[in-house]
């Protein structure tokens, strides 16, 4: 299935996406499922039935032109844990840049590096990304695989990781890049407001056959940046759930950035940072597109 989360005439709600087709309503269907993808994934075995039963054309409410599509989680439960250098070349590059937080250091981590994003950067689809919130002018995308827990989890394995995985999302990790650098721990430089783009939707993981087949694409101004394929993460997602809750309790609407391939704005010389009027579009399909102009 694919959740979404948008707005029409001021009011915004929780439903499903038929592509090609049109949106759901929840709450037109049903009083009782709660009108917020936080609640739906937190009681989704209480409704995942009816839910199901209800994923039908003949159920649709609007054509998707006639709402506004929202972030999936317009306001996370948490901050959104991020895990960086995940990818052999994109580590590779942050290291030959100007812009290595890590100087000295081998390039490929051994251990999952993992830091956060506030929930304030969050944003949708279609929204803009504020290059006022960056003072320095140096900030910079990184499209990612956005994956969504679904059960309460502490000290889980590798081989039951994905046994608490809602489902997926995209992710663009925008950053500044003079801020991350200056403050060392990168909290700042990858949340100032409008800094994480998240959507269009989120598709649940028996809608994905093998997630290590996905493939990641990003384009800036319909000039392709990036492509990486989920299998070849340095960490992959079991890895990453099985660091996490081996030390922290894991809750239903967490969510996780799963890293970022190459092709960066800091990977070319001169560093492309974004500039007012660019367009960024991140697509891993089935998911969809997520697309954000810069402001």
């Amino acid at each position: 299935m694919r959740f979404i989360s948008f707005k029409k005439n001021n009011e915004t709600y929780a439903g499903l996406e038929l592509v090609g087709e049109g949106v759901i309503q929840l709450t037109k269907i049903d009083k009782s499922i709660p009108n917020s993808i936080n609640e739906i994934i937190k009681n989704y075995s209480q409704f995942e039935e009816t839910i199901q039963k209800v994923n039908d054309k003949s159920n649709i409410h609007y054509s998707i032109d006639e709402v506004e599509v929202l972030s999936p989680i317009p306001v996370p439960i948490r901050d959104i844990i991020c895990v960086g250098k995940n990818y052999a070349e994109h580590a590779k590059e942050v290291q030959r840049s100007s812009y290595n937080t890590l100087q000295g250091k081998q390039a490929v981590p051994t251990k999952p590096i993992i830091f956060t994003k506030a929930t304030t950067s969050v944003i949708g689809p279609n929204d803009k990304i504020n290059l006022k919130n960056d003072v320095t002018n140096t900030t910079d995308y990184e499209g990612e695989l956005g994956v969504i827990i679904g059960k309460t989890t502490k000290g889980i394995s590798k081989a039951d990781a994905f046994d608490v995985i809602f489902g997926y999302t995209i992710i663009n990790d925008v950053t500044a890049r003079e801020l991350q650098n200056n403050h060392k721990q990168w909290f700042i430089g990858k949340s100032p407001d409008t800094y994480c783009p998240m959507g269009p939707a989120i598709i649940t993981k028996d809608e994905i056959e093998d997630i290590n087949k996905i493939q990641l694409k990003t384009f800036v101004n319909d000039e392709e940046r990036q492509v990486g394929i989920v299998q070849d993460m340095i960490f992959d997602i079991p890895t990453i759930i099985e660091t996490l809750s081996r030390s922290m309790t894991l809750l239903p609407g967490d969510i996780i950035a799963s890293g970022t391939p190459s092709g960066v704005g800091i990977g070319f010389d001169p560093p492309k940072f974004l500039k007012s009027g660019d367009k960024v579009k991140i697509t891993i399909n089935p998911i969809g597109t997520l697309e954000n102009t810069v402001l």
